[in-house]
């Protein structure tokens, strides 16, 4: 089955990893940027993907992107969020540091709300919408001293449950995936664990691909992974 996703973060890392599996399994996609122009050339600048200026933080944002797949593809019944930001920022943070909880909870939490919010008449209409969310496994447990950071992943977890919730008697799927480290720019220096071990972009694309294969019966919820033993 043919589907138009609508993904976010798909400039680099995990979103365009899960963008390139989509687009070869034969979606249809619609891609948020910052900068529409910057995948001028590569292999995702083909005729079954749409680029579009997407801004998080800003919900207007949202609705025109939205707008705007509608009115190329005819209908949007899945929804990806990938985009997210890491800021370290510690329980006891300094001053000035506040700002990056305003980061936080814009980026990690309310864009995605905004986006949902716009998306949601569509993913109703499919009939069998779906909506993946990269939450982390950060949004499940707290290591070492950042705070703000998990906070705002538990904040969408929460979110999450809301969506599941209120789309399920409208055939709305919701999955959260939850990985530790993967080996992208943002984990780039960590070093407790090598690059090769780490869960890779390209493994979870295929989870990604393999859930939109899955009857409304059998979408799992959550799918937490990890490269490293946590006890």
């Amino acid at each position: 089955m043919q589907r138009t996703v609508l993904l976010t973060g798909a400039s680099r890392g995990i979103g365009r990893s899960i963008a390139r599996r989509l687009l070869n399994d034969g979606h249809r996609l619609s891609l948020g940027l910052r900068d529409p122009k910057a995948l001028r050339g590569t292999d995702l600048d083909v005729e079954m993907v749409l680029h579009h200026a997407y801004d998080a933080s800003d919900p207007a944002s949202a609705d025109s992107w939205v707008g705007s797949t509608v009115r190329h593809w005819g209908a949007i019944d899945t929804l990806i969020h990938c985009a997210g930001i890491l800021h370290r920022t510690p329980l006891l943070f300094s001053d000035g540091e506040e700002q990056q909880l305003d980061e936080l909870w814009a980026i990690n939490v309310k864009g995605p709300w905004w986006l949902t919010r716009a998306a949601w008449p569509f993913l109703v209409t499919s009939g069998h919408g779906r909506i993946q969310v990269l939450v982390s496994m950060s949004g499940k447990r707290v290591k070492g001293r950042m705070a703000g950071y998990p906070v705002s992943k538990f904040a969408l977890m929460g979110l999450c449950q809301s969506m599941r919730n209120e789309g399920w008697d409208k055939g709305i799927r919701v999955t959260c995936i939850c990985p530790s480290w993967v080996n992208t720019e943002m984990a780039s220096s960590v070093t407790a664990v090598e690059p090769a071990e780490m869960t890779q972009p390209e493994d979870l694309a295929s989870l990604s691909s393999s859930l939109l294969l899955m009857p409304n019966a059998a979408v799992p919820f959550e799918l937490a992974m990890n490269c490293s033993l946590e006890t």
